[in-house]
């Protein structure tokens, strides 16, 4: 009997919905490290891209604070190579067991996103690439643009179930219909 649980994806098994102006769907449990310290967006991307992680998006979360998301799950020697290279300068917290990304996208996503948020997500107010600590609905949630109609909301692992279900709802409203698998 092991010690600790297995983590088991918790969107697992759940539909993609897509409409001709909006797509929702889980995205993969890759890795997700919030950074803490006295350091740059560009420092961490060439620091990540010396560690080996290729596909990473760093995204501001705060005073001093980034979030560092990627679809692939990194391996121990890749966090230590990323670690060894802030320390004394900043730290490291593995968040990928503990949050959850789910992707909105399409013409509609700003329209359904602000039912249930009060950012601003006008392309001039909220361009590609900002991110921002918010409520969707009584969630928190960081809401990052990743493309012009894209958007990421990262959220607590307990809480994943319960938003995906509030977007599911604000999706079919718009005509999404689960993808045959």
């Amino acid at each position: 009997m092991p010690d600790l649980p297995i983590s088991k994806p918790v969107l697992a098994g759940r539909a993609v919905l897509q409409g001709e102006t909006i797509r929702l769907e889980a995205l993969a449990e890759g890795h997700l490290l919030h950074v803490m310290g006295v350091t740059t967006s560009e420092e961490l991307a060439a620091h990540l891209a010396a560690a080996g992680v290729k596909q990473s998006s760093v995204r501001p979360a705060g005073y001093r604070q980034w979030f560092i998301a990627g679809n692939e799950q990194l391996v121990k020697s890749q966090r230590q190579a990323l670690a060894d290279a802030l320390a004394g300068r900043a730290f490291i917290c593995d968040q990928s067991h503990g949050r959850i990304r789910i992707l909105v996208s399409g013409q509609d996503a700003p329209r359904i996103l602000t039912k249930g948020t009060a950012v601003d997500l006008h392309p001039s107010s909220f361009p590609e690439g900002r991110s921002a600590t918010t409520l969707f609905g009584h969630i928190s949630v960081q809401l990052t643009r990743t493309g012009m109609n894209d958007f990421e909301l990262t959220v607590l692992r307990s809480f994943a179930e319960s938003l995906y279900e509030e977007l599911e709802v604000l999706a079919r409203a718009q005509g999404a219909e689960q993808l045959a698998l």
